[in-house]
C-alpha cells in the first residue's frame, strides 16, 4: 500500500503533513525529527493501545536522537478530565520537559484530545504530534487542531486550539480495532461526505461504504483520504471554527447531549449518526430538509451498517443537555442542517419546536422498546406452546 501525503496549510501560512499507509508506525521517529528539532519525546499512549505499538514507536524515536520517555493513561473517555491532564503536568515537570520538546500522542481520539490538550496548555504550549490508531481519530480528531476535555455538565466543555506539527496514520493499526470502533469512524466518514457532498458522497454511497464495511484496505485508505483532505481544507478556511467550520459538527449537538446522558455508554459514532438522524428530522421543519434527503442519509448509515440507538432517555435530560453544547450563542440553540449532500446551513432554533422533536425522539425510542419487548415475550409464548404441544404428543395426549 503506497503511502498517500496531504499537507494542511493554515492561514496565517503554518503548514504540517499528514501521511496516511502502512508501515509508518516504525518510520515515524525518522519522519518526525525532519520537523522537529526536540531533545526530548513524550508518548502519551493509554493502556489498550501502549501494550500493542509502543515498543516499535519509542524505537523509531531513539534512533532519531530523541530522548524518549512515556507516559499511560486509563483508556477510555474518562481519562478526558482535568484531573488526568493535571497529572500529566506534573509529570512532566518532573522528567524535566522543556518548551522545545515534543508530546506524542499515540492512541485514538481521547488520547489525541489529551494530549493534544495538554501540549497547548504545558509551559503555555509545546509541540505535538500525532499517531492516531483508530478510524475516528484518523478522519476526524488527529487534524484540525481542536483539543478538550469533558466536565460533569457536557463533553469537550474545556479545551483549546493546538494543531499538531505532523500526524501519521498507520493503517496497519487498524487491525486490532473493535467493531464498534469501526462504527465509530463510519460515522465521522458519513458526515463529511454529506457535508463535502459531490464525488466524496457519489463515491461513499455508490462504492465506498461496501469497501468499509468489509474492511478493504484500498476503501479504507481512500475514505480517510478524502475525509482528510475535506477537513483539511474546512480547518485552512476556519481555524477557529468562526465559521464555515461549524458544518464539521453535524449531528453533535444532538450526540454530544445523548453521549453526556448515557454517561459515554452509547459510543461516539452511534451518538453521531443518531444525532443526523435528528437533525434531519428536525430539519424537515427548521430548515429545507427534504424527505428525499432524510431518506438518501438513512439510507446511507443503514449502507454503513450503523444500527439506530435502541436505549431510551429523558426528553428533559436531553433537553436541558442541548443548551450546554458549545454551539449555544446567548441562549440561543443553534443546529447544523445538511439540506441536500453539499449544501448546509447553521440556523437558530426555537427551543420550543426543538424540544417537541426530543420528546418525539424519546416516544420514538420508547414504542420501540416496547415493541422489542412484546415481540420477545410472543416468541417466549409460541416457544412454549411447542414444546407443550411437543410434550403433549409424546405423551399421547
Amino acid at each position: 500500500m503506497a503511502t498517500q501525503r496531504l499537507k494542511v496549510v493554515l492561514q496565517g501560512g503554518s503548514s504540517y503533513d499528514i501521511r496516511v499507509g502502512g508501515k509508518l508506525l516504525a518510520a515515524f521517529g525518522e519522519q518526525l525529527r525532519e520537523v522537529c528539532a526536540a531533545t526530548k519525546a513524550v508518548v502519551i499512549t493509554d493502556s489498550v493501545v501502549g501494550p500493542l505499538y509502543l515498543d516499535v514507536v519509542r524505537a523509531g524515536l531513539v534512533k532519531a536522537g530523541f530522548e524518549v520517555f512515556d507516559l499511560t493513561i486509563p483508556a477510555g473517555e474518562d481519562s478526558k478530565s482535568i484531573a488526568v491532564a493535571s497529572e500529566l503536568w506534573e509529570a512532566l515537570v518532573m522528567l524535566g520537559v522543556e518548551r522545545s520538546d515534543v508530546i506524542v500522542g499515540l492512541g485514538g481520539g481521547v488520547v489525541g484530545d489529551v494530549a493534544g490538550f495538554v501540549a497547548s496548555t504545558y509551559m503555555r504550549g509545546i509541540d505535538c504530534a500525532l499517531l492516531p490508531t483508530s478510524l475516528l481519530a484518523m478522519v476526524d480528531a488527529s487534524i484540525g487542531g481542536k483539543t478538550a476535555v469533558n466536565l460533569a455538565a457536557g463533553k469537550n466543555l474545556v479545551g483549546t486550539f493546538k494543531q499538531p506539527i505532523y500526524v501519521a496514520a498507520d493503517i496497519d493499526t487498524l487491525s486490532t480495532l473493535p467493531g464498534a470502533e469501526w462504527e465509530n469512524g463510519f460515522a465521522e466518514i458519513a458526515k463529511e461526505a454529506l457535508v463535502e457532498g459531490g464525488e466524496f458522497f457519489a463515491w461513499l454511497r455508490d462504492v465506498g461504504a461496501g469497501g468499509l464495511v468489509a474492511r478493504d484496505g484500498a476503501a479504507v485508505q481512500e475514505a480517510i483520504v478524502r475525509a482528510l483532505s475535506f477537513k483539511a481544507r474546512v480547518v485552512a478556511a476556519d481555524e477557529h471554527e468562526k465559521g464555515p467550520r461549524e458544518c464539521l459538527n453535524y449531528g453533535h449537538t444532538f450526540a454530544h447531549a445523548l453521549e453526556t446522558l448515557s454517561g459515554h455508554g452509547i459510543s461516539h459514532g452511534r451518538a453521531v449518526a443518531e444525532g443526523m438522524r435528528f437533525a434531519a428530522r428536525l430539519g424537515r421543519e427548521a430548515a429545507a430538509v427534504t424527505a428525499e434527503m432524510v431518506e438518501e442519509q438513512d439510507g446511507l448509515i443503514g449502507k454503513l451498517g450503523i444500527a439506530p440507538v435502541q436505549e431510551a432517555y429523558g426528553a428533559d435530560e436531553l433537553f436541558a443537555l442541548l443548551h450546554a453544547d458549545k454551539k449555544v450563542r446567548g441562549g440561543e440553540l443553534r443546529f447544523v442542517f445538511v439540506e441536500a449532500p453539499g449544501r448546509w446551513e447553521t440556523r437558530v432554533v426555537d427551543p420550543d419546536l426543538v424540544k417537541i422533536y426530543v420528546i418525539y425522539w424519546e416516544q420514538a425510542k420508547a414504542a420501540a422498546a416496547a415493541g422489542a419487548a412484546g415481540a420477545a415475550a410472543a416468541g417466549a409464548a409460541a416457544s412454549a406452546g411447542s414444546a407443550a404441544a411437543g410434550a403433549a404428543k409424546e405423551a399421547g395426549l
